[in-house]
């Protein structure tokens, strides 16, 4: 498979890399095995995670997902090197959610980026996290404090690099700026949501990674999963997501609406004529435009079950042609921003 270097950094990952906020949740123990196992062998040697995983996060699950990862490649006896391993800290996400995590009081500074760094490291069963990741922004943050923390845990090798997720442009460049100015280590990443029904990330954010080299890292590929079709006229398919999140908390309702509405459907009905022309799986064609961009450096699929990773493994090999890509963004063009 296809490798990319994370910014400047001297990690090279595999195109497309593995997801895993499943992984004891929509996926019991022995799926989230079969799943890496098929990743590996499949050509992935990324793999994502997060101490607040899986998701919907529960306090009685946080850091469940870590354990897992960590007692198969414990088990598997997985050369650690063989792998590149990211984690993020959970910050505070801008108020709308609290991750239930260190009594609710989840934080961006100094000592939580150790208490969670050190939490995950004996979670995942390792001495070190090649990419560590700050889960959410933290407003009004020393960004200074946290800066020179995760400079001094490169030094010491408990990390190899740092990124951010879910992170706005001007939050990405006063990171970046906050480095500079203090002579320490830039981040060389960002994880942002990322899809054909979500080009958000083109509008600035693009531009910032592509001048400062700085690797984009898309998650929800599939727009969570609505790209594959699995919801078109009106489908709640048993087991999927969104179907269980109709019956959750009002945010998670909130959240199904942002990625399933008129829009994203019409968009989705789209592709899926596109894919059936092209004879490619509209799951392939998905991550295939997604990994195309010059800002991506790979592409983070998910999975419930083994059974769904051909598909996503099978985009690494693909290259969408130039009138196919113009095709897409016609239809998006048409049906602007589906999701906030």
């Amino acid at each position: 498979m296809e490798k990319r270097r994370l910014g400047k950094s001297g990690i090279v990952v595999s195109v497309v890399g593995l997801g895993t906020m499943t992984f004891g949740q929509q996926a019991d123990k022995k799926e989230s095995s079969k799943i890496m196992d098929t990743a590996i062998e499949g050509g992935i040697d990324f793999f994502d995670t997060a101490e607040v995983y899986p998701v919907p996060q529960t306090k009685e699950l946080c850091g469940l997902t870590e354990k897992i990862i960590g007692k198969w490649m414990h088990d598997k006896s997985i050369s650690r090197d063989s792998l590149i391993i990211a984690s993020k800290i959970a910050g505070p996400a801008h108020g709308w959610y609290n991750p239930p995590l260190r009594s609710d009081k989840a934080a961006i500074d100094g000592f939580n980026i150790r208490r969670a760094l050190e939490g995950s490291l004996k979670r995942l069963k390792t001495d070190y996290i090649d990419l560590y990741q700050i889960h959410w922004p933290d407003p009004g943050m020393r960004a200074l404090d946290a800066l020179e923390t995760l400079n001094t845990l490169i030094q010491e090798g408990k990390i190899r690099a740092y990124g951010l997720s879910n992170e706005t442009c001007y939050g990405l460049m006063k990171w970046l700026n906050e480095a500079d100015s203090a002579g320490l280590r830039r981040a060389d990443t960002i994880q942002n949501n990322f899809s054909i029904n979500n080009r958000r990330f083109e509008d600035e954010l693009s531009t910032c990674c592509l001048a400062e080299n700085i690797s984009c890292l898309p998650y929800s590929p599939l727009a969570g999963g609505v790209l594959s079709g699995k919801y078109n006229d009106g489908s709640k398919p048993q087991g999927a997501r969104f179907t269980n999140y109709l019956n959750g908390p009002e945010r998670q309702r909130k959240m199904t609406e942002r990625f399933i509405n008129d829009r994203t459907i019409t968009t989705t009905e789209a592709i899926i004529k596109i894919a059936e022309r092209e004879n490619i799986n509209p799951v392939t064609l998905s991550i295939a435009w997604s990994k195309q961009h010059p800002f991506v450096a790979s592409t983070l699929i998910g999975a419930s079950s083994a059974d769904q990773l051909p598909a996503n493994l099978a985009a690494a090999e693909i290259t969408l042609s130039q009138d196919i890509i113009t095709e897409i963004d016609h239809i998006t063009q048409a049906n602007l921003y589906p999701m906030g």
